[in-house]
């Protein structure tokens, strides 16, 4: 846990300095600022929006009185993307908008449900069940 920690905080932050280097020499410091300015602008925006969409979409399911699990994890993603998005840089704006966009959001759904499968193969996550009855599923 200690290394994908260091790698966040030490070589993304790095990473982007230097592409943001590379865009400023290419397209001028200025216009790099603004590019940046706008993809986090409208990369707001469009969490927005696509949060505002999977809400109505679980609202649905919950009326129906089905549970919207699915939506639940798309709204963690969607919250994700924004926060990356926000966050100054290329590198983050790219991911942000993989993350956001549903058909790439879906196989970060499918790699974490794959790694939450193993959390709970190891013993290191345990489910129970609700009233309905004691003890783990």
């Amino acid at each position: 846990m200690f290394f994908p920690l260091v790698l966040l905080f030490t070589a993304l932050p790095l990473a982007e300095l230097y592409v943001l280097i590379q865009v400023g020499q290419v397209i001028g410091g200025l216009n790099t600022l603004l590019v940046v300015l706008a993809t986090g602008v409208v990369g707001a925006y469009l969490a927005r929006m696509e949060g505002l969409r999977v809400a109505f979409r679980a609202q649905e399911l919950l009326q129906r009185g089905e549970m919207p699990a699915e939506e639940m994890i798309d709204g963690i993603l969607i919250l994700l993307a924004g926060v990356v998005l926000v966050t100054p840089g290329i590198i983050t704006d790219c991911m942000g908008l993989l993350i956001l966009f549903p058909p790439t959001r879906r196989l970060f759904k499918i790699w974490l449900r794959k790694q939450f499968d193993r959390f709970v193969a190891r013993g290191q996550v345990r489910i129970y069940r609700g009233p309905d009855g004691p003890g783990p599923l």
